[in-house]
């Protein structure tokens, strides 16, 4: 393949990603999660009564759209926290396909790291549903 031919297949896969990221990102803003029916409901909360990890990505992402921060650290402060590290992240892997880069930030693929952010997942998990006492 020559150069000008790959260099318009990712400008068509970056349009493309960016559409569906907008159209996400559309109907998290104007439809409330809470209040309609056609999102995406947690099976682990349906079935169990227990709140999982990510239970409240969804309002929490519609509270941040409209820059209600402390609703949505409300609603999943784990995800709050952890959305710039992601963003960076998603970043990165967009610099590198862009620039045809092999750049890997060393946190990101530091062992240590990962399996000490799936502790706090699951540690959140667990912890989020001990009833408190007001």
């Amino acid at each position: 393949m020559n150069m000008a031919l790959i260099q318009k297949h990712k400008l068509i896969t970056l349009v493309f990603f960016i559409i569906i990221l907008g159209s996400i990102f559309f109907v998290l803003a104007y439809f409330n999660p809470s209040q309609n029916i056609f999102f995406y409901s947690c099976p682990i909360q349906k079935t169990t009564g227990y709140l999982c990890a990510g239970c409240g990505v969804q309002r929490a992402l519609h509270q941040l759209l409209h820059f209600n921060f402390l609703e949505a650290f409300r609603l999943n402060p784990l995800f709050v926290v952890s959305l710039p590290f992601f963003l960076f992240g998603v970043g990165v892997k967009v610099w590198n396909y862009i620039y045809n880069r092999k750049y890997r930030f060393p946190l990101f693929s530091n062992n240590k790291f990962i399996i000490c952010y799936i502790i706090v997942v699951f540690l959140f998990a667990i912890l989020r549903n001990i009833p408190t006492s007001n």
